[in-house]
């Protein structure tokens, strides 16, 4: 490459002068020759150029400067955003200690240790020659995102329901940070409350009629494509007086037993909640026992009574207070029979159904049956007794004793006890039979198909009763 040249410029030598070689002429092309050698081969050049160099704030970096054929020239590096020397060859002339130099092979290495922000800019590598020569790199300096909390919103605001609020979150860094809005539970943002959006982009972040359902934390994250992302916490309070609602205003149990009454709240700030009974607050003992559950700006309270007697049934107030405002909630308990096992009641229900149904039937049957039978057998008498006075009121004596004490259950020894006038047997319902002594003569012969009639029909109704 050098020959061809050298070769091309004595060529143009030769045409500038073709006509004649003078010794003055020689020497001038000699000269030439001469000087275009020192140029190509002495003279000092760079191989390649600064390459831009990237580095995050507090890192190291190093930014390279190749020349060839330097000789005895000297390379100096520039800061050109400064307008500061900070090397000459290998003494570092700047006064910041962050700065040193290096060689080798060719290679001047200039070092930036735990770059700043101020040391972003062009940097020049100039070799002293005549005319100078030089080449520019650049070094990028980047800053992961800062929150910057004095300009931004503090840590926990309060707003009162319905009210509107601007959040404002600024961070600063290189590049520029992009600020994102997104609720910490992974709700939606409502926003001018006809939209509803998962992430927000803004610094700042306008919330208007604010409910009770927006309460919570919010994050504003801040990023620029240099880790690491930076986020803050706000946490919004909404602020309103308590409301109280209750699930059963009327709950009725038996004497004996427990019961458990409840009443569910919101309020923020958080209310002091307790319960009242005939204007006295119930506190935690042996006879009650107070739980209370908390979540977020709900609570949920509830009352367990041991025990019920009657001092104990009639009206609970659960009450909820706080500095904006207080309300109440009443719950009334009552007595209630204690139930019974639905087995047995069932059971119970159906016997006393079929006995109402069939016992009264099985009675006025036996009642009937019983009375016709009863005046058959006072006819019969009536016929063998003769007709005598006496005898017709003894016998009509008789029948009516026999009909007064012939009742349902009853037994014919009865009967035969009337007539006999002084008997040793009696018969009560669903007990044992017994029989009198043997009648008088005068009514054995008359009387003996009546009487065996009788114990027939004291024997089943003795066994239709015991049966039942």
């Amino acid at each position: 490459m050098f020959i061809i040249t050298v070769i091309k410029l004595l060529l143009i030598a030769l045409n500038i002068f073709p006509s004649r070689f003078t010794n003055r002429r020689i020497m001038f092309l000699i000269y030439m020759t001469n000087l275009v050698t020192h140029v190509m081969m002495d003279e000092p050049r760079f191989a390649q150029p600064i390459p831009n160099v990237t580095v995050a704030v507090g890192r190291d970096a190093n930014l390279p400067c190749v020349v060839e054929h330097l000789g005895g020239y000297k390379v100096a590096w520039i800061h050109i955003d400064r307008q500061m020397i900070l090397t000459i060859h290998r003494h570092v002339i700047s006064r910041i200690p962050r700065y040193s130099i290096t060689y080798a092979d060719n290679t001047w290495l200039l070092h930036v240790n735990q770059a700043h922000q101020d040391d972003r800019g062009y940097y020049m590598c100039q070799v002293n020659t005549n005319p100078m020569i030089s080449q520019v790199g650049y070094l990028q300096v980047v800053v992961p995102p800062n929150i910057l909390d004095i300009e931004s919103t503090p840590s926990s605001v309060a707003v009162r329901e319905n009210q509107n609020i601007n959040m404002t979150c600024r961070a600063d860094g290189f590049p520029t940070p992009k600020i994102i809005w997104r609720r910490e539970d992974g709700e939606e943002i409502a926003v001018e409350k006809k939209k509803k959006v998962l992430v927000y982009d803004g610094d700042i972040l306008p919330l208007t009629k604010v409910s009770r359902n927006e309460m919570g934390a919010y994050l504003c994250i801040a990023t620029n494509g240099v880790p690491p992302s930076v986020s803050k916490r706000i946490i919004l309070d909404v602020e309103f007086s308590p409301m109280i609602w209750v699930p059963n205003q009327l709950v009725g149990a038996p004497a004996g037993t427990d019961v458990t009454i409840d009443c569910h709240t919101e309020a923020h700030p958080k209310a002091i909640i307790y319960w009242v009974y005939n204007s006295v607050m119930v506190l935690p003992s042996k006879k009650y026992k107070t739980d209370y559950t908390e979540n977020s700006y709900r609570a949920h309270m509830k009352l367990t009574i041991r025990n019920l007697q009657y001092g104990d049934f009639g009206n609970y107030r659960c009450i909820s207070k706080n500095s904006l405002g207080e309300t109440e909630g009443s719950i009334r308990v009552y007595e209630i029979p204690l139930p019974s096992t639905p087995s047995k009641q069932v059971t119970h229900t159906t016997v006393e159904s079929r006995e109402s149904n069939i016992i009264p039937t099985l009675r006025n049957d036996s009642t009937k049956s019983l009375q016709t039978d009863v005046y058959a057998m006072k006819n019969d008498l009536y016929a063998g007794s003769g007709s005598s006075s006496a005898g017709s009121s003894s016998s009509a004596a008789s029948s009516s004793s026999m009909q007064t004490s012939l009742l349902p259950g009853g037994a014919p020894g009865n009967s035969l006890s009337a007539l006999s006038g002084g008997s040793k047997g009696s018969l009560a319902i669903g007990k044992s039979m017994f029989y009198t002594e043997r009648p008088p003569n005068e009514y054995a012969s008359s009387t003996g198909g009546a009487l065996r009639r009788l114990c027939w029909l004291g024997v089943g109704l003795a066994l239709l009763f015991a049966a039942l």
